[in-house]
């Protein structure tokens, strides 16, 4: 467990799921399901939770390896939570922990119409490496993913 300020981030186990599904399906419209991150973790991907000092769930994210880079899959603050620098400070510990693991870059996708993900992601020194189509379940159709990375050294963020 590593602290943050009053906050600290602990390993995301299956007895975290409930509530992290709990915080899921309040965030997006299409959630992942508790199926999705049990097989996840059972796949040992690295899930990572951050929570406030009583133990309430602020945020989390997932992880997997791939080859020398971090492929973010999850990554979502509790949405009254949203806009208190939360997503920054989950991002930190995305890029410390690929640090840590000797990857060389954190790949995501992100979709289009969440404009106040995209800015983060930018501000932080993701930069646009590709586009997917399709890639995500949209009310009656497909939306695409806008596809990001950030190598170290485009990183922008503190170290």
């Amino acid at each position: 467990m590593r602290q943050v300020g009053p906050n600290h981030y602990s390993p995301m186990t299956p007895a975290d799921l409930d509530e992290v599904v709990a915080v899921e399906v309040r965030a997006y419209p299409f959630p992942w399901t508790r199926q999705n991150f049990a097989d996840s973790l059972e796949a040992g991907h690295q899930g990572v939770c951050l929570r406030a000092v009583d133990g309430t769930l602020l945020g989390y994210f997932l992880l997997m390896p791939v080859v020398d880079e971090s492929h973010l899959l999850n990554v979502c603050v509790v949405p009254e939570m949203q806009g208190n620098g939360l997503g920054v400070q989950l991002l930190q510990e995305i890029v410390r922990v690929s640090r840590e693991q000797g990857m060389g870059g954190v790949l995501l996708e992100v979709r289009p119409s969440n404009v106040r993900a995209l800015r983060i992601y930018e501000r932080f020194g993701f930069e646009q490496i590709g586009r997917r189509k399709g890639y995500y379940p949209a009310s009656g159709r497909r939306e695409d993913a806008i596809v990001m990375r950030l190598s170290w050294e485009t990183d922008r963020a503190v170290a």
